[in-house]
């Protein structure tokens, strides 16, 4: 694994033995190795608990659009006055699809026409880190053969042809997919904490090394090692270790005695979550994530491995791809299934009333770099 800005070690020692496969690059019980599959649920157990989640609100509900039938007309009705309806109908139709065609977000497939090995599809994923366009995520599909590239509403026709041309004779393995809004790190899971730098963020969860204690959160929060405290204005501790870009995570440390670190999540409903070991996530696995800004969101994951470019050479690697929604201040709180962390909030785009993707930093990456253990 690279260094990135504000990848520095101040408390917390990186596990040698631990590699990362890029080149480039609250609270919790669990196994040394932190990947026990008993932890996990079965998908049953996962929906029961996804219906036990806050009511729903106006702001969370989702919005249902109804078409209404019309009754049947009269059976004296002329064979050719139904023939003109069925024209008029679509026509109707016809326009509608039109209109949507021009408003709704684009998707560009791949070439299907030829076959791209491994290394094609490398190379195309290499260029679209080295067009360096802000807003846009990407991974390799090697089953669809293609390299998927999520761009925001920010990403310019103009720019999109930039990353193509980057690609050169591979640019025919590129899938553009348009996704609403803007990409952004979700700054200002649990529980709020306030940075001395002056933004907000969530904690993730609680960690420990011997008989120290750490909040596990975001990286970008951490970013500058700033101090923290509560919502109640007690402090917290000093950044320990912060690793962004690259990575998005690090390690606030406990120094108020005062301050319990109990191996729970907040549902923001009343209840707390226990939270018993840590796990690698799998396309489908149905999650959880909680965030002081946003409270309690269900979804599931939707793809592994995703390269994230937030701009201002903020690229991250690596990451969770989900359609649970998050917003600003979510950033750092903790993505969970059932009893099991599974990663920490870092950006996404969308909104928590319309719907959006979020990325998350995989937590069991963040606990082994370090040899750090949940309580």
């Amino acid at each position: 694994m690279g260094r990135g800005r504000g990848y520095r070690n101040h408390a917390i020692p990186r596990n040698p033995s631990i590699r990362r496969d890029h080149p480039c690059t609250g609270r919790i019980l669990a196994s040394p190795f932190l990947t026990k599959a008993s932890t996990l649920l079965t998908r049953a157990q996962q929906e029961t608990q996804l219906r036990r989640g806050p009511p729903l609100t106006p702001r969370t509900r989702r919005i249902v659009v109804r078409i209404k039938h019309t009754a049947r007309r009269n059976s004296l009705v002329s064979r050719s006055s139904r023939a003109a309806g069925r024209l008029r109908a679509l026509a109707l139709i016809s326009g509608l699809a039109a209109a949507l065609a021009l408003t709704a977000p684009g998707t560009a497939d791949a070439d299907q026409s030829r076959h791209f090995s491994a290394g094609d599809l490398k190379a195309a994923s290499d260029a679209v880190l080295a067009a360096d366009v802000s807003g846009t995520a990407w991974t390799i599909d090697t089953e669809g053969q293609s390299v998927v590239v999520q761009a925001d509403s920010t990403v310019s026709d103009a720019e999109i042809a930039k990353i193509k041309k980057a690609a050169g004779p591979n640019g025919g393995a590129l899938r553009i997919e348009r996704t609403r809004g803007k990409l952004t790190r979700l700054l200002s899971g649990g529980d709020p904490i306030y940075a001395s730098s002056g933004w907000r963020c969530s904690a993730g969860f609680n960690v420990h090394v011997g008989t120290s204690y750490y909040i596990l959160t975001a990286g970008h929060c951490t970013e500058g090692y700033p101090t923290w405290r509560t919502r109640l204005g007690l402090p917290i501790g000093p950044t320990a270790y912060s690793s962004f870009p690259v990575n998005d995570y690090g390690y606030i440390s406990y120094t108020n005695a005062l301050l319990p670190h109990p191996s729970n999540v907040n549902l923001y409903n009343g209840t707390y979550r226990t939270i018993t070991g840590a796990a690698n996530a799998s396309v489908g696995m149905l999650v959880q994530r909680s965030g002081s800004t946003t409270g309690l969101h269900s979804g599931t994951v939707t793809g592994l491995n995703y390269t994230v470019n937030y701009g201002g050479g903020d690229i991250v690697y690596q990451m969770i791809r989900t359609n649970v929604c998050a917003e600003p201040g979510d950033s750092g709180g903790p993505l969970f299934s059932g009893n099991t962390a599974i990663g920490l909030t870092s950006g996404g785009t969308g909104d928590c009333r319309f719907g959006g993707v979020t990325y998350f930093q995989p937590v069991v990456e963040a606990l082994n770099n370090h040899g750090v253990s949940l309580p």
